[in-house]
């Protein structure tokens, strides 16, 4: 099998008020998803639940992303979503809450 990338999206996610992480990140994606149509596998001849999608989420608190929920917002393919440290966890002085951002880069992949 050879995979040949072709495309890579980024996006960013806020949860405001709700101090989720995995609400952040599923913003992420959707922020980098709805920009897109990929018509790249159909003009291939391959179906898009051909494609490898690569997910990596960054987020302050990588260990409260449920990735498999973070994986449920992709319409198709083969997804593979990791989180890691990054994005950004905002204090609130005013309310004493905290703001997560999430920030998401997706890599989708096609073996011609």
């Amino acid at each position: 099998m050879t995979l040949k990338r072709f495309a890579t999206e980024f996006g960013m996610g806020v949860d405001l008020r709700g101090e989720d992480h995995t609400k952040a990140a599923i913003r992420a994606v959707k922020d980098a998803l709805y920009r897109n149509s990929l018509t790249v596998a159909p003009a291939l001849g391959k179906d898009p639940s051909e494609m490898v999608v690569k997910c990596v989420i960054g987020v302050a608190e990588p260990e409260n992303v449920d990735t498999a929920e973070v994986a449920k917002v992709f319409p198709y393919g083969n997804i593979t979503v990791t989180a890691e440290l990054g994005g950004l966890d905002q204090g609130n002085p005013d309310t004493g809450g905290t703001t997560v951002i999430a920030v998401a880069a997706i890599q989708v992949w096609l073996d011609i």
